[in-house]
């Protein structure tokens, strides 16, 4: 089987790629590498932007996985044209030249920030999806185009991941876990906006596995499906984190919760993915600390601008480099 993963270079690609291989697949990656390669070496990279592909050089690929965009909110909100563009038009784009060209499956790398706010809702594929920021309502769009081009020789599978969060060679640093994990370690404090939100969130090892999932499903299973390794209020999160900094690091990280207002809100069922695809995660928050605090010599430079997605994008803006 021949894989192509666009966005293969970055945090979740990073992750996910080396996944591939174990399999024995053969895999490429399509990415611009705004921040760097950490692939495994001899892994294929092709340069260019999304809307630049062609269909010379989707063919011969059985599986193509979009997981490329703006990556979260703040990219979004600083950028909302571009936001738009990568997250609703690209992933359409590319799906219609897959689908010319023969591919079997496309993969779309979706968030439960479609959700947008609930009170005390356990979201499933079908509720309804209520955000108002550019980057939930533009994941949407681009789930819409997708599924629009699925028939019964091309299958489109649409996977809304909570929060990924864990260590990556790609590593990032500006995901709710991970930034409380920074802040901890760095500043001995952990700050918490508000603690009763919800969160799904997603430890990177079992996103790698619902791409895999994925791409082992049958070939007439198509739709939506949300992944998450589990629901969290922020303020639980925070315990978690701190607790595993005192226990493996010795370091006492002090609270400073705030209550400010969030209208980003909400949790969601992972049903669907365990009865179609078989996707069963095997971490939680606990396993995501841990996975930090072993590989935390990996990034002790903790403010590098790659490890935050927003502050490359900016550099990248101000530089006129980047494009879609």
């Amino acid at each position: 089987m021949r894989i192509l993963v666009a966005g293969g270079a970055g945090y979740v690609g990073s992750v996910l790629v080396p996944s591939i291989l174990e399999r024995a697949y053969e895999v490429d990656v399509l990415d611009l590498l705004w921040f760097g390669n950490h692939l495994p070496a001899g892994v294929k990279v092709i340069k260019k932007d999304v809307m630049s592909v062609t269909e010379e050089d989707i063919k011969g690929y059985d599986v193509v996985i979009f997981i490329a965009g703006l990556s979260n909110d703040p990219m979004a909100e600083y950028s909302p044209a571009q936001n738009f563009v990568d997250n609703a038009s690209c992933p359409a784009y590319l799906a219609y030249i897959a689908r010319r060209v023969g591919v079997k499956r496309y993969i779309f790398g979706s968030s439960c920030s479609v959700y947008g706010y609930t009170v005390n809702e356990l979201c499933d594929e079908a509720s309804p999806a209520i955000s108002h920021y550019p980057y939930g309502i533009s994941k949407l769009q681009g789930e819409f185009g997708c599924l629009q081009l699925q028939n019964k020789d091309f299958s489109v599978i649409t996977l809304r991941q909570g929060t990924v969060c864990g260590y990556s060679p790609r590593m990032r640093l500006d995901l709710v876990v991970n930034t409380m994990f920074k802040s901890a370690i760095t500043e001995k404090v952990i700050t918490i906006n508000n603690p009763a939100i919800w969160r799904p969130v997603l430890d990177i090892r079992d996103a790698a596995s619902a791409y895999i999932r994925a791409i082992e499903a049958h070939q007439d299973i198509s739709g939506v499906f949300n992944v998450a390794s589990g629901n969290y209020t922020v303020g639980e999160m925070a315990d978690y984190v701190k607790e595993g900094v005192s226990e493996d690091l010795g370091i006492n990280a002090r609270l400073n919760i705030k209550h400010m207002e969030d209208y980003r809100n909400y949790k969601v069922s992972v049903e669907k993915a365990r009865n179609v695809l078989s996707f069963k995660a095997r971490h939680d928050i606990k396993d995501i600390v841990k996975s930090l605090v072993d590989n935390m010599d990996k990034f002790k430079d903790i403010e590098n601008p790659a490890y935050y997605n927003i502050r490359i994008f900016k550099m990248l803006s101000d530089s006129k480099a980047v494009s879609h």
